[in-house]
């Protein structure tokens, strides 16, 4: 009797699951970007969606809630509908590391699952083309001699461009003086004018000055060469720092609960357009390298990530006043 009852359940459950599978998506898909327009994740939502956008035949619409280093747009989209229908563009500062330094309104490991990895970007060492250095190896030396004199300029206290510069820092015996910018932009406008010695930061943000010889790249922080900077060697390479291995990563991540059909539809097609020769070369232009992992990797990715940046957190005991 009992069986009776739940079958009626049972096959309205399924048949809801099946009109799912069949008509997902049929409307235009929210994509929230917790950075401004121009930042390096918003420029690879973009991209990615234009892409998505076209094999699906609905649009994926960008909203940009920047503030407070990407967690007011990310808690917005942790209280979404998990419906399939609001994504995150999620990025290591405000899903890997800011959880990790201070109360967040949200739980990156319980309030979200992730869909795909779209793309990780190096850091590059870079520093003045006037400080007389043109190897990483001659940098270190130059440092290591005069601990104190030399300062780095990072995005921000806590952010990954001030962890992958306290790593590098720890594993090359230099002493240097943290100088925090408020962003990428003003930390890059200072090294450009020679007011710091030197800075680790994305590709993505480095590549146009590189390119003008306004700055100059030793190293970049993985452990192949970056498909956007292949003359520029690894720490591996240039300094002997084998296994160093430090990225910003962009992908999409969904509110918890999102429909598992939902999920596996915006992977697949996620990838189909990663796979996609405009959209590489888009990306790669950009100075991000497409990704392509499942979502199943993509999560051990993430749990990988977040243990490496708690390991820098607590060696250099940075703290957020």
């Amino acid at each position: 009797m009992r069986l009776v009852r739940c079958l009626p359940i049972l096959v309205a459950s399924l048949a809801v699951a099946g009109a799912f599978a069949q008509g997902y998506p049929n409307r235009p898909i929210k994509v929230v970007v917790p950075w401004p327009p121009g930042q390096a994740t918003d420029v690879a939502a973009r991209i990615v969606s234009e892409g998505v956008a076209a094999q699906i035949g609905q649009q994926l619409v960008v909203d940009n809630r920047p503030g407070a280093g990407g967690t007011i747009g990310s808690e917005f989209a942790a209280r979404a509908t998990p419906d399939g229908y609001t994504i995150l563009a999620g990025s290591s500062g405000p899903i890997s590391i800011s959880p990790l330094l201070q109360k967040l309104p949200y739980d990156p490991a319980k309030d979200f699952e992730p869909i795909a990895l779209m793309v990780s970007t190096a850091y590059v060492l870079t520093v003045h083309p006037s400080l007389p250095v043109n190897t990483a190896q001659e940098f270190i030396a130059l440092v290591r001699a005069n601990p104190g004199k030399y300062n780095f300029a990072s995005s921000g206290t806590g952010a990954t461009a001030h962890l992958a510069a306290e790593l590098f820092n720890a594993t090359a015996g230099l002493k240097a003086t943290h100088v925090p910018y408020k962003g990428s932009a003003p930390a890059i406008t200072d090294l450009i004018a020679g007011h710091v010695s030197y800075a680790l930061e994305t590709t993505a943000a480095v590549l146009p000055h590189v390119k003008a010889g306004r700055l100059k790249a030793l190293a970049v922080t993985i452990p192949r060469r970056s498909i956007s900077l292949p003359d520029v060697p690894t720490l591996a390479e240039a300094a002997g720092m084998a296994g160093f291995d430090v990225r910003a990563w962009i992908g999409f991540i969904a509110p918890a609960g999102i429909p598992r059909e939902a999920r596996t539809r915006l992977a697949a097609e996620v990838q189909r357009a990663l796979d996609t020769p405009e959209i590489k070369a888009r990306l790669v232009a950009a100075g991000l390298e497409p990704a392509d992992l499942t979502p199943e990797q993509f999560a051990e990715f993430l749990k990988t990530q977040n243990e490496r940046f708690g390991s820098i957190i607590k060696a250099a005991n940075i703290k957020v006043e």
